[in-house]
């Protein structure tokens, strides 16, 4: 009895082991999704990406690339990351109708493997200047040479059609489809999903640095790796909408600290607002001159309200305001996915200038009241008597007692009745009967 016992914890030992087993070695695919211009965000969450891959010895790394360009040097650094990797990367352009625009063909072809959905464009690589505007010649052709000798290595076992049509994406800005660059050999693949890439990768072969390596993805388990917090929160502020709404809330926040000191949530709004701005105009393609228009714009609504103009300079401020936005990030030559919405920066302008004329509307209404400070303030006010002997006697005005002398021209006043103010002498009211 105890002999069967123990065979069969044995047994069971056995089986638990057997399959961990076998789940430790599943092949493991991380799968990312890299959607957006190619910026430092990117970059972090592409490493961060393959540092996981290879902590779990996975089989390999798929990342799913949507993006219209970016940045030359980020683009470069994550080339670097992708080459580096001691798990096979392979880059996949999906979903259908996506893009690897600019930086995002040369990230598609630095991969071990390349593939793209149906309908998906690749291309249109030619570099441009930080602020968007075309490279002068010299500049431009010592731009193209980098670029293409950064992914000639990768893409000369290809062939030479795919070699002249990555050259051509860089010097003449050529586009293609994904039917067109696998008949040129640019891409190993076309698939519908990440499961039938995974199924056409088992048993293809990639080129590694200690050689080539077979790939094994039949039953492979897949591992999405989501994008985090911080790196999704830094992706929106270089979205060029975002970091103009931020400027102009971190400007307006700053003015409002300085006009009332003492608080704290404006100023702290103002500086946090501008920290993220600034964050984001560091990366996307601007033109600064647009900043001088800005400065002018916000200059205008502050003189405005110190010495009103009734409205001529708001409306200036406006004007300068709209000018410094669509300046600032929609230059000539800036790609589109960093311009900034024209209706966005209007309506914005509009509403920065309503907000100003009506504090200055409430500045010159104050200027033209009376005062309303100390004892001046109960003229006008109701009070009860409380005694009164001939034309001296004690009054409530508000939560106050106060002495009261009648005015000449008031009747008979009481106990109990009730009272106007008509001036005040001093410490003495001066009363009516009401």
């Amino acid at each position: 009895m105890k002999t069967n016992r123990t065979l069969l914890l044995l047994f069971i030992v056995f089986a638990v082991f057997q399959t961990a087993f076998a789940q430790g070695n599943t092949p493991v695919a991380v799968v990312m999704k890299a959607d957006g211009p190619v910026m430092p965000p990117m970059l972090e969450y592409i490493k961060r990406g393959i540092e996981t891959a290879n902590r779990r010895n996975a089989e390999v790394v798929v990342i799913e690339l949507n993006t219209p360009g970016g940045n030359i040097e980020t683009m470069l650094e994550i080339i670097s990351e992708i080459r580096s990797s001691n798990v096979p990367v392979v880059v996949y352009v999906t979903p259908r109708n996506a893009i690897a625009g600019s930086a995002g063909a040369m990230i598609t072809l630095s991969g071990h493997a390349a593939a793209m959905s149906p309908e998906t464009s690749i291309g249109a690589s030619s570099p441009i200047s930080s602020s968007g505007e075309n490279l002068s010649s010299t500049a431009d052709k010592k731009a193209k040479e980098i670029i293409k000798a950064s992914i000639r290595p990768y893409v000369t076992p290809r062939g030479d059609e795919a070699l002249k049509l990555a050259e051509s994406m860089i010097d003449d800005a050529k586009a293609v489809t994904a039917d067109e660059a696998l008949a040129v050999n640019l891409i190993d693949f076309i698939s519908k999903d990440v499961n039938e890439l995974l199924q056409s990768l088992d048993g293809f072969t990639v080129q590694m640095d200690d050689g080539p390596r077979t790939l094994h993805t039949k039953d492979i388990k897949v591992q999405s790796l989501n994008i985090s917090f911080i790196e999704q929160l830094l992706i929106l502020m270089t979205n060029p909408n975002i970091s103009f709404l931020l400027l102009a809330i971190g400007v307006q926040a700053i003015l409002i600290e300085l006009a009332s000191p003492g608080g704290w949530v404006a100023g702290f709004i103002g500086v946090v607002c501008l920290t993220l701005s600034i964050y984001g105009l560091g990366l996307l393609s601007v033109n600064l001159f647009g900043i001088i228009f800005l400065v002018t714009a916000f200059v205008l609504f502050v003189l405005d309200i110190k010495a009103p103009t009734h409205g001529a300079l708001t409306t200036a401020g406006v004007a300068s305001f709209i000018v410094g936005g669509l300046v600032l990030f929609n230059s000539p030559g800036t790609p589109d996915f960093q311009r900034v919405s024209v209706p966005l920066v209007v309506g914005t302008g509009i509403f920065i200038g309503l907000l100003f004329f009506g504090i200055m509307m409430i500045a010159l209404r104050s200027l033209h009241n009376p005062a309303w400070m100390g004892g001046e303030s109960y003229v006008g006010k109701i009070g009860t008597v409380k005694s009164f002997e001939g034309n001296i006697g004690q009054v409530q005005v508000g939560s106050e007692l106060w002495t009261a002398e009648k005015d000449a021209a008031s009747g008979d006043i009481g106990k109990g009745d009730k009272i106007e103010v008509v001036e005040i002498r001093g410490l003495r009211l001066i009363v009516r009967k009401k």
